[in-house]
Formats: structure tokens, sequence, C-alpha cells
């Protein structure tokens, strides 16, 4: 993992992109848990640390993980489906760019062998882990009992998506605390690590 690890830290297919490739991804052997989302955004590319912002709080808070678990890779993966942030367009970032996942998504997965719950956030990271779903809605997949094991959808932390979770209270009352129990009981058995590995 270490060696792959290094590589992708030093990947630079994306060269082109607006503030430069800076691969922002999370990842151990032990890893338990996988985030896996659409790309970093500016602000977090700029700081180096994954969901280091207003998404990234409210994704924590979902969880129920203080940031000392969230960002031990030991227990943690965070693979977005792009490692650097893609740049900006008139709605928002732009897509996460297509070379990053054919290059780097299956050698990672396959060095976390232990990952037992893959929360799928945005589109692309459906498109990936679920191509058959992707056509249903958000609210069907969120609330889905038919996902393969060990899968969950979720909606976008980002503050875009407040009316979606202001029309769909069912979510955070509903699927939210069934989703905290899981996630609490995939390290019961693990010590407890101070190791990081974020780059």
């Amino acid at each position: 993992m270490e060696q792959l690890l290094t590589k992708v830290r030093a990947c630079t297919l994306c060269k082109g992109l607006p503030l430069g490739p800076r691969p922002l991804v999370q990842a151990s052997a032990t890893s338990r848990l996988l985030i896996a989302g659409q790309a970093p955004g500016r602000a977090t590319h700029i700081k180096g640390i994954p969901f280091d912002d207003a998404s990234g709080r409210r994704l924590r808070a979902w969880l129920g993980l203080a940031p000392d678990v969230f960002y031990d890779p030991a227990k943690v993966a965070i693979l977005p489906m792009g490692f650097c942030f893609p740049g900006s367009g008139a709605g928002g970032d732009l897509p996460p760019r297509a070379e990053c996942a054919p290059q780097w998504r299956r050698p990672l997965l396959d060095a976390m062998p232990d990952v037992a719950l893959t929360l799928v956030i945005g589109r692309y990271a459906l498109a990936w882990h679920l191509p058959a779903a992707r056509k249903r809605s958000l609210a069907d997949l969120a609330q889905a009992v038919d996902l393969p094991q060990g899968v969950v959808v979720l909606p976008h932390p980002s503050p875009r998506n407040n009316r979606w979770l202001a029309q769909n209270p069912w979510f955070e009352a509903r699927v939210l605390p069934k989703l905290r129990e899981t996630i609490a009981s995939l390290w019961v058995d693990l010590p407890q690590s101070d190791g990081r590995t974020i780059c």
C-alpha cells in the first residue's frame, strides 16, 4: 500500500489543472470504511486535507465521527473519483477528471481488503460503484434495501443540498441513526491508532 500511495502522491496525469496536481487520498490496508466521493474542492485542495470544509463538517456529523477517527486511515479511507481539484465552472466545481479513476481506483481498492462499508457520494461515484442503479433517484437509493451488502448511498453533504435535506427529513431521522450504528461497529475489535496517511 505505501508504494502505491507514493505513486499516487507523485501523479501528474492532470498537469493542466488550474491549481496543478495535488492528489488527495487517504487509505490504508486496514481501512474498514470507504468514503467514495467526487473530487476535492478548491479549499481542501489548497489545505491538502480532504473534507476540511463545511461539507466535511456535516459529513463527520452525519457519520458520528470525531476528526481523529475520520482522519485515521487505519479506519477510514477517503477515495474520491478524482484526487485533485478539477476547477470551477458556471454551476460549481467541474466533474472529476476522467483520467484518475481508471489509473488508480482499482489498484487502491484491491489494496484495501478489509473495507466493510462503502459510502457512495455523488453521481460519478455512483456510476463507478453501482452502475446498474445510476438512473434511480437519490431519495430512492438513500433508503434502498436492495443495494449490495456493505454499500450505502448518501447525498453530498454540501450546503448546496440543504433544499434536498429539507424536502427529505426521513434521511436525517431514519437513515443516519442506523448508519451511525453500523459505523460504530466497524472498529470494535481494533486498538486505537495514531498513524495517519493523508496525501
